[in-house]
């Protein structure tokens, strides 16, 4: 049984990525091949997959969920979005010296206002005076994680976005996505590489550490994702010819892994708080690329499940003396399956 402590490592602080490569697929690829570890770049990923292999993406689209604004005492506040519950509702984080009561409004980038409704937990229920997502792009600003030391800007904009981002709900970014650009994205399709999406929200969660030395008495975040029919028959279709469904990112794999709870996929949406662990068993995941991960999260835990425990240990002890680059803007990982 693992602990908290298991999963701690000491990352020289210079190794954080903050800002990302000129071109995205230029990063370093560590590829976990049992126990070999082995360097190469990216764009080496077209060589180590075969045709009719399945990349599952995550196609969800980061918004600019961070704001700046007044309370009518004038108090100055910050406001995370963590998730959209409708055209006209939010639940937010808000961060104030004060706790705004209920009822109250809070003035958002000196554009609108909104009103604070119930706490629940960390969140607040916010009402916006018209469409969300309007107001969000138009006057938001991106969320960069909080390891990284800057403001977001243009090129943030552009780059903590996936190519194929498509559907708006995120505060965080499906980070191994970052690596893919379209060029690459034609060269898999080129070999004859399937390619399909699920859309997973990537709430704030994602990076807290967790905070409890046993395991079992950690909360996870939740999350909402939908898987469509067509991405479940593109899974099964895979299977049957015997190739490999390759999760780009922890992101679709929580949700591919999230909608095999039966122990076959299925489609639908749902809010997912699945804690992988090791011991945990993969029902529809094969394969993973994925970036390096904090400290003591969550998504390190997970792929110690996939991969192995030992195995990620020598990995990321490697990558540290290699000076691969961690985090969002970081490196990558390609991982196998324990059980594949």
């Amino acid at each position: 049984m693992y602990s908290l402590s298991d999963f701690d490592f000491d990352l020289p602080p210079e190794l954080i990525a903050q800002t990302p490569l000129p071109e995205r697929s230029a990063s370093r690829l560590l590829h976990v091949d049992g126990d070999a570890l082995i360097d190469r770049a990216f764009s080496e990923i077209v060589d180590l997959l075969t045709p009719g292999d399945l990349l599952v993406f995550n196609d969800t689209r980061v918004l600019k969920a961070r704001f700046f604004g007044v309370k009518e005492t004038g108090g100055k506040v910050e406001v995370l979005i963590e998730r959209v519950l409708d055209d006209r509702s939010v639940h937010a984080q808000v961060r104030a010296s004060k706790s705004p009561p209920p009822g109250s409004c809070i003035r958002l980038a000196d554009a609108f206002d909104v009103t604070v409704g119930e706490r629940a937990g960390e969140f607040y229920t916010l009402e916006f005076p018209s469409n969300v997502f309007e107001l969000i792009d138009a006057h938001g600003r991106l969320p960069l994680p909080p390891y990284i030391d800057h403001a977001a800007d243009e090129f943030d904009e552009k780059r903590y976005q996936t190519v194929y981002a498509k559907e708006p709900g995120a505060v965080a970014a499906p980070t191994a996505g970052l690596h893919f650009d379209q060029a690459l994205l034609d060269k898999l399709h080129a070999k004859g590489v399937q390619c399909a999406f699920v859309t997973l929200h990537v709430g704030a969660g994602t990076f807290q550490p967790v905070r409890v030395e046993n395991l079992a008495e950690h909360k996870m975040h939740s999350e909402w994702y939908t898987i469509s029919q067509a991405t479940v028959d593109a899974v099964r279709a895979a299977r049957a010819a015997g190739r490999n469904v390759i999760a780009v990112g922890t992101t679709s794999l929580r949700a591919l892994e999230s909608a095999s709870q039966s122990g076959e996929l299925q489609a639908g949406s749902a809010d997912t708080a699945l804690f992988i662990t090791p011991g945990y068993v993969f029902k529809t995941v094969d394969r993973l690329i994925t970036n390096f991960h904090l400290p003591k999260s969550t998504l390190l835990m997970l792929v110690s499940a996939f991969a192995g425990y030992e195995r990620i240990r020598a990995a990321y002890a490697h990558a540290i003396a290699q000076r691969y680059r961690f985090f969002s803007y970081g490196d990558a990982m390609l991982l196998t399956g324990t059980t594949c």
